[in-house]
């Protein structure tokens, strides 16, 4: 979450309120306004306090209009039910919500099962409130293992990650926190991820793991989990060095398993030593939840495991907090039951479909260049074409705003950062119809910009809309 500081200059000003808010007379205690930086004086009725935060919220953005996201934004009203009776239960307390727990346990032998764990019955794994938690999680596994293997180094010896420099800010976050050095493959070229070789090379007897994306944010792609699991095997070949991988599977971890079942990158590879995704991405839930699995016990440390008496039980947990609602893991174990894989086939397979057709769209408009087309992830980037010269990305994201749509405009990382690109991340809930709405503004906006006489953002940095 983002730091907040008290307001440099607070307005404590009283300020008139409508009349109408008031319950029963229209005039009473309704003169001024409550203040904003400090507690009020006095309650408000439930009906002014409502009304009061209900009308400062309407100024954020529409959420299903945010193409910038990955986080879902519609589910059914069944769902926002079953999440509204669990609001008041702590997941944590297992004893005293004992079913609650049982449908937490139910998700991880689900997601076993799906991402083919050799013994689904063994595998062990946990919900969290996201994939950085999660991440944050699997990290702390690697590190703990490393250390136990290389106890007569550590601490002196500096232990490092490897992965690519596409990487979800989370992983950069992990090696802060616990002072692990990242090492990252840089972008080349029209490879926008990690190259299975070059992070092979940046490994040595401190390197704890390598994280393969399976979906990079910057442009949808999978990164090629098999494909670097067999370069890790021929250094093991050459060095004697073991390196675990990890897969962060925050969003193609709910992709891939329904349509690419071919495609190996799970607990097939027996270098694959834990995965993640995030259940409030494409795992269809409201945020937050999210998932970290482990191949077997041995890929856990048991010390890294607390067993907490709670309120008179005895409660394995591993979690970087501690009390949170379980109504988001209810809400995902009701996704499970409601589509299974069928449903989530089909729901996918139309987000995917909607993803390509959009794409192929932009590109008919011959303003812009696509990188990715939508046909792993749901997700393609693009950037403007070698001839337009009289905008850019940016000035398309800020004019796509006026009309509603949050379509982020950002820099690509290390060894391109020549290039700038638009994301669109294509979710259930954002129909066909939306995407014709799309197009139809899109599709009228790119004549206004051609008469530019040339792009009007000078800070880059400060444009960009890409920040997850």
């Amino acid at each position: 979450m983002p730091l907040h500081k008290g307001p440099e200059n607070p307005d404590e000003r009283p300020m008139s309120v409508n009349p109408f808010f008031g319950d029963a007379n229209p005039l009473g205690d309704m003169t001024e306004a409550p203040p904003k930086h400090r507690l009020p004086d006095r309650p408000l009725t439930p009906t002014i306090a409502y009304q009061l935060v209900h009308d400062e919220l309407m100024l954020d953005g529409n959420a299903r209009l945010n193409l910038a996201t990955f986080v879902t934004t519609w589910m059914e009203p069944q769902a926002g039910v079953l999440m509204g009776e669990c609001l008041d239960k702590n997941m944590i307390d297992k004893d005293e919500y004992p079913r609650t727990a049982e449908l937490e346990r139910r998700c991880v032998a689900m997601l076993a099962d799906l991402w083919n764990a050799p013994d689904p019955g063994t595998a062990v794994g946990c919900s969290t409130t996201g994939s950085s938690e999660a991440c944050m999680l699997a990290g702390m596994a690697l590190k703990r293992r490393w250390s136990q293997r290389n106890a007569d180094r550590y601490p002196g010896a500096r232990p490092n990650l490897v992965m690519g420099v596409n990487v979800q800010v989370c992983w950069e976050k992990f090696c802060n926190f616990w002072e692990v050095e990242a090492r990252q493959v840089p972008m080349e070229g029209d490879r926008f991820h990690l190259d299975p070789q070059a992070a092979a090379e940046l490994c040595d007897e401190n390197t704890i793991g390598v994280v393969g994306i399976l979906g990079s944010t910057f442009d949808g792609s999978y990164e090629p989990i098999a494909d670097l699991c067999a370069a890790l095997d021929r250094l093991q070949e050459r060095t004697g060095l073991d390196i675990p991988v990890h897969v962060d599977g925050a969003s193609g971890a709910m992709i891939a398993p329904f349509l690419d079942p071919e495609l190996v990158w799970d607990f097939r590879l027996p270098r694959v030593s834990s995965i993640n995704t995030s259940g409030h991405k494409y795992g269809l839930v409201y945020p937050g939840v999210g998932w970290a699995l482990w191949r077997s016990p041995a890929e856990l440390p048991e010390e890294l495991v607390f067993r907490v008496n709670y309120l008179g039980g005895d409660m394995p947990t591993f979690a970087l907090n501690f009390s949170r609602p379980g109504a988001q893991v209810v809400a995902q174990y009701y996704t499970f039951l409601r589509l299974g894989r069928e449903g989530y086939r089909a729901v996918q397979q139309t987000t995917r479909d909607l993803a390509r057709g959009l794409a192929a769209r932009i590109e008919a408009l011959e303003d812009f260049r696509l990188l990715t087309r939508g046909d792993q992830l749901p997700v393609f980037a693009f950037t403007t074409a070698p001839h337009v010269s009289a905008y850019d990305v940016f000035d398309v994201s800020r004019r796509m705003r006026e009309s509603g749509w949050l379509v982020p405009a950002y820099t690509f990382p290390a060894n391109r950062e020549d290039l700038s690109v638009l994301r669109v991340v294509c979710r259930n809930g954002f129909s066909a119809d939306l995407a014709d709405l799309f197009m139809e503004d899109l599709s009228r906006l790119v004549p206004q910009l051609r008469r530019q006489s040339h792009p009007f953002t000078r800070d880059k940095q400060r444009a960009t809309g890409f920040h997850h």
